[in-house]
This record gives C-alpha cells, sequence and structure tokens, in this order.
C-alpha cells in the first residue's frame, strides 16, 4: 500500500475511511521529511487495517485551518472521518509503530 496524497483540500477519501493515518506536512521541514519514509513503512505494515494519506498543509489550507494545525509534522488517526488520536513533531519508527496500534484498535 502506498500514501494517498490530499490534494486540493479534498478529503471525500480520507472521510469515508474506516480507519486512517493523516500525515499533515509541509515541503520545507525537515522532521516533515525525516518521518515521511516511517509514514511510508507505516502505511505497508498496516495495510489493510488502517488508509495513510499525507496532505500539504500549504497545498491545502483549508484542511489544516479546520484540523487546526498549528505545528508540524501533525499526524492524526481518523475514525470514519473524525480524529481520535494526534501526534506532533517526530518520533522514531518503532515509537510511531507503538501509537499508531495503541490507536487504532
Amino acid at each position: 500500500m502506498t500514501v494517498k496524497k490530499i490534494m486540493n483540500d479534498d478529503v471525500a477519501e480520507l472521510e469515508a475511511s474506516k480507519v486512517a493515518l493523516l500525515d499533515v506536512s509541509a515541503e520545507w521541514c525537515g522532521p516533515c521529511k525525516a518521518i515521511a519514509p516511517i509514514v511510508e513503512e507505516l502505511s505497508e505494515e498496516f495495510a489493510g487495517r488502517l488508509d495513510v494519506f499525507n496532505a500539504d498543509a500549504e497545498e491545502n489550507p483549508g484542511l489544516a485551518k479546520r484540523l487546526r494545525i498549528m505545528s508540524i509534522p501533525n499526524l492524526m488517526i481518523m475514525k470514519e472521518g473524525k480524529v481520535t488520536a494526534r501526534h506532533v513533531g517526530f518520533q522514531s519508527a518503532p515509537e510511531l509503530k507503538e501509537w499508531v496500534e495503541a490507536n487504532i484498535q
């Protein structure tokens, strides 16, 4: 599975997902670039259990505003379109995996 890119604030697929991980980032953000491969790994590891999306905060200003994004990287677990868990900042692969596992139950 790959990370699906959100463009033009189009969140229809994200909101239709039963359980999703949304990574809100920006092209210029160093920690965002560092976490991107980890998010890609999570998309493969949790395939079938979790849909994974990425949205650039600057390219999707409406989404960033609606989700009250103040800092990036900002990762959210969403269930049926509603945010159920949020993590801001960089975390290692094992820490993120544990966070995802704990929040998708």
